[in-house]
């Protein structure tokens, strides 16, 4: 039998036969497909003819195509849909990987066919692209150690293989963490609590085979239910659940696990020749240095944490009326931030999330995109990867332009968070390959035959990573390293965080925020109380990302302390951190930062990528409005099709004419006096 994994697809779109593949498949077709490419590196490093960037670059573009098949498959299914076999082969995968990275950029005689193009750079006749290419391909072989020698040389592949397993390690302690937790509710429990709650409650009861409805730890079920419950000691002990994640004891503890990353991760800097780990993160970035990163994070700081330490004198004294003495504490912040912003602004979150169903922000997503950029969206139906995901065509005039995957709904199986990824990137080597990209998200989801609803919150992150997608699916490159999201992290954050301002258009709320009983579209009264209060709570907003961002700077901007809690302590402490807010993501659970490099030294990249969303929102504003078609043509050309084929900033200037300051974002943020 040949292994579905490695035959040619046959299938709608050519995406992955879900449907013929087991986890038995896996682990051979990924030692094969790892053979092939560690052949095809042999046969670019040995070739006798003299390097030219079509025998070197261009084969190491394509060099390992079919692993890359094998993974894409793999790890979609590993995140959205776990279990007991694809965690024990994410284990497995994880360290192979590492070491086959380790063989390619520590490989001398491939490294010397990179140098000599390098040298010979400018006598190619390249295009501008493969220039970069070249450049970024040098690059990333010297900042994997392809200069080392000797012991230094074994070493990083030996540190880089452990941080491999680490992270896995990490990953899988925190989903097992949130899937062994839930709180069961009884009858009286869900007094109070708005019906769309109750309903995602027992849905989620249903889902654990539980007795009844319970709370879990997914951000669309725990954030609400802090929102609403009355029920103090309840509130309490969700909150102490939530944040308390990989930080229970026993086997699923990532607090050792975060230290030693962190050592080996400072080791590494250190034998490549930095100062330390953010000094080696931040060089390819934006930011460049940690010093730069700072003084933006403590310029909204401070008029942050004043507006956070207003917000909390007025949630206690709203808390004393209600006879509840003491200090507020954050699990008492979100229950009279909902309470305040229905007496401030008349806005409740149970009267506004009927208007808000899945499916017509889903709709909303798509028509922005059609005014914009031309693109249709046809549903289809190809193999998936879980019942829950749905398919669509996405084509601009009669052209096929993607295939996008949603996965929206939470699940025990699902890693937490939202994200988007490409089952396959597009590029121009080698074919005309059109990407298929996946948005997964966690929303609560709702009772047989009743439409989902989502917060707010829940349609902005909706947006946010459909931004990231159109980045992905308006890619026109040559090659798959620079194609798409393949940017600068702290400018990759920007197509997605620009996105989320066109939910907050008017005519889009009018026209798709309908009731889901009546069909009613939203009230012009609710709608407007709705945007009048977008800034509001963004004190404590501002002030629980901002200080996982420091203390994830303060990480790797020195010595890698011993202790991380006790030195996540101390940059709370230093920050003056208001006492009923919590991290947004404290160490144990960081997924962002502990579960691989990603974010690592780079969780700033929200706030960097923020400056430059509000302003470029800004220029349609400016222009003829946020559906002007200059602008919209001109945010394809110089940033959505373009992926990293030129420099962040350049890219950024080519577009709005200069980079902006932190005035915007503050604004924006209502910060600052607008």
């Amino acid at each position: 039998m040949t292994n579905p994994l490695l035959s040619d697809w046959d299938t709608p779109f050519q995406i992955a036969p879900f449907d013929q593949i087991s986890d038995d498949d896996f682990e051979p077709a990924f030692d094969e497909a790892l053979e092939r490419a560690r052949a095809a590196i042999a046969q670019i490093a040995d070739n006798p003819e003299p390097p030219t960037f079509e025998n070197t670059i261009d084969a190491l573009e394509l060099a390992d195509e079919p692993l890359g098949n094998v993974l894409s498959v793999f790890y979609t299914l590993a995140g959205t849909d776990t279990n007991d076999a694809r965690n024990a082969l994410m284990r497995v995968f994880s360290p192979k990987l590492a070491a086959y990275g380790s063989e390619i950029t520590m490989n001398a005689a491939l490294f010397a066919r990179i140098e000599a193009l390098w040298a010979a750079r400018d006598t190619l006749d390249l295009t501008d692209e493969q220039q970069r290419v070249l450049m970024l391909t040098r690059r990333g072989f010297v900042r994997s150690g392809a200069q080392l020698e000797g012991d230094a040389r074994e070493r990083l592949k030996a540190v880089k293989e452990r941080l491999a397993v680490l992270g896995t390690q990490f990953s899988q302690n925190l989903l097992a963490d949130e899937s062994d937790w839930a709180m069961p509710l009884d009858e009286a429990d869900l007094a109070g609590l708005p019906p769309f709650l109750v309903d995602a409650a027992r849905s989620a009861g249903e889902e654990r085979k539980a007795d009844g409805p319970v709370v879990t730890l997914s951000r669309s079920l725990v954030v609400p239910f802090l929102q609403f419950s009355p029920r103090r000691d309840l509130r309490e002990k969700a909150y102490r659940a939530w944040t308390s994640r990989g930080a229970n004891g026993g086997d699923n503890d990532n607090r050792a696990i975060a230290a030693e990353i962190l050592a080996l991760r400072d080791e590494r800097a250190k034998l490549l020749g930095y100062e330390n780990f953010a000094a080696y993160k931040l060089e390819t970035e934006m930011a460049k240095k940690p010093a730069n990163v700072r003084d933006l994070l403590m310029q909204v700081w401070e008029p942050a944490r004043a507006s956070a330490d207003a917000d909390a004198a007025i949630l206690e004294e709203m808390m004393h009326a209600d006879g509840v003495n003491g200090r507020l504490e954050p699990w008492d912040w979100r229950y009279y931030a909902e309470k305040r912003r229905l007496a401030e602004h008349d806005l409740d979150e149970a009267e506004l999330k009927p208007y808000l169903q899945l499916d017509r922000m889903i709709d909303a997503a798509f028509a922005c995109a059609g005014r914009l950029f031309g693109l249709e969206f046809a549903p289809v139906d190809p193999p998936l990867h879980h019942p829950d995901a749905r398919a669509w065509d996405v084509t601009r005039n009669g052209r096929h332009m993607a295939l996008f995957v949603g996965d929206y709904f939470a699940r025990g199986s699902k890693r937490s968070g939202a994200w988007c990824s490409a089952m396959r990137s597009q590029r121009k080597l080698g074919g005309d390959i059109r990407p298929i990209v996946l948005n997964v998200c966690n929303f609560a989801k709702p009772p047989a035959g009743q439409p989902a609803l989502l917060s707010y919150d829940d349609a902005r992150t909706l947006f946010h990573e459909f931004g990231h997608a159109l980045h992905q699916m308006l890619s026109d490159v040559t090659y798959e390293s620079v194609s798409g999201t393949s940017v600068a992290r702290d400018f990759v954050e920007l197509p997605s965080q620009l996105y989320e301002h066109w939910l907050e258009v008017p005519e889009v709320l009018g026209e798709f925020a309908v009731h889901a009983e009546t069909g009613e579209p939203m009230p012009d009264a609710l709608r407007d109380r709705l945007l009048a209060a977008a800034t509001y709570d963004m004190g404590f907003q501002t002030v629980e990302y901002v200080a996982s961002a420091m203390v994830d700077l303060a990480f790797h901007d020195g010595p890698a302390p011993a202790d991380p809690m006790q030195r996540q302590a101390e940059v709370l402490e230093e920050l003056g951190m208001p006492r009923a807010i919590g991290m947004r993501h404290a160490t144990p659970h960081f997924a962002h930062v502990f579960s691989g490099d990603g974010y690592s030294s780079g969780y700033y990249s929200y706030m960097w990528s923020e400056v430059m969303d509000a302003d470029a929102f800004a220029a349609f504003e400016e222009a003829g409005g946020a559906f002007d078609p200059t602008m919209a043509r001109k945010l394809e050309q110089h940033i959505l099709s373009v992926g990293g084929t030129a420099d962040a900033e350049d890219l950024y200037k080519a577009f709005r004419g200069a980079m902006p300051g932190v005035e915007a974002l503050l604004k924006g943020r209502g910060l600052v006096a607008a």
